[in-house]
């Protein structure tokens, strides 16, 4: 095993479902979906040195909410994998910045064993492409694949059928506005309240994906935590260009024209709900 160090760092970018439409329950309690997901600059940090043994370390603003199930963490179930597949012999300690809240719709834990994936590629030798990755640990999440790869890209299937977008969907630098009510949203539960209605299958086409699409889950989500249609309405106030909520909820997202739109929409919610968690960004 040669082991390299040129790679130190890696953002766990945070997901956001552009557009999702629910298009059919599944035998197996999996559903397919439509999706586009996007990614933002920002999220979760992870760093690695050499070690002889595997270890995580977590800090961070919601660290403590983690921290202590760490073998349960989808971070060191990714390099078992990998350590197991590729026969590494040795192992590396890990360590997580949890910036993101837990169970809040967007990617969490699968942005973080995306970030360890392409980390532990480069730290152990492997260099393997990001495709092959991909596939490799997808079984861990549905929504694995899609944060290996962090870019815009639409998911069909149960989300791991990925098509690259960004020659469709330039949205590269558009400001961003992440609101969490400071939930923790269950995704089982909101798929399980699932109206029924669908949205049917997306049109891929920039018009079609921020104005004529929705969230089919949102309506499910808002019954079951009323927060977020609070979250929603403070958020039409500041006229973004597009809002809606990312995944299961509970965070929203909305769009912006430029950054001082954004800057501002932030400043003047804050003043209103200073205890909801709070993201400025911009789309990679």
């Amino acid at each position: 095993m040669q082991i390299s160090n040129s790679i130190n760092n890696e953002i766990a970018y945070a997901k956001i479902n552009l557009a999702l439409h629910i298009m059919a329950r599944r035998d197996d309690g999996y559903h397919d979906i439509d999706t586009v997901f996007a990614f933002l600059r920002d999220g979760d940090a992870l760093s690695i040195s050499s070690d002889d043994i595997l270890s995580l370390s977590i800090d961070g603003p919601f660290g403590d909410r983690i921290s202590g199930v760490i073998d349960d963490n989808l971070i060191i179930k990714t390099a078992k994998l990998m350590q197991s597949h590729f026969n590494i012999n040795g192992g590396a300690a890990l360590h997580l910045r949890k910036n993101l809240p837990i169970a809040s719709g967007i990617g969490g834990g699968s942005a973080d064993a995306a970030a360890a994936a392409r980390l532990l590629n480069s730290h152990w030798g492997i260099n393997c492409e990001l495709s092959q990755l991909a596939e490799l640990i997808t079984p861990l999440g549905a929504d694995i694949a899609a944060c290996v790869m962090s870019e815009i890209s639409h998911g069909s299937g149960i989300g791991t059928n990925l098509r690259p977008l960004s020659d469709k969907l330039d949205l590269a630098g558009l400001p961003i506005l992440l609101i969490n009510p400071m939930v923790c949203v269950s995704t089982g539960s909101i798929f399980a309240a699932w109206d029924g209605q669908s949205g049917g299958a997306l049109e891929i086409d920039l018009d079609s994906i921020l104005y004529k699409a929705g969230n089919d889950m949102q309506r499910a989500a808002i019954s079951l935590f009323p927060q977020i249609q609070d979250v929603i309405d403070v958020l039409d106030q500041q006229k973004p260009m597009m809002m809606r909520m990312s995944g299961s909820g509970a965070t929203c997202f909305a769009l912006f024209k430029n950054e001082n739109d954004r800057d501002i929409a932030q400043e003047n919610i804050e003043k209103q709900r200073p205890d909801w968690w709070f993201l400025s960004s911009e789309l990679k």
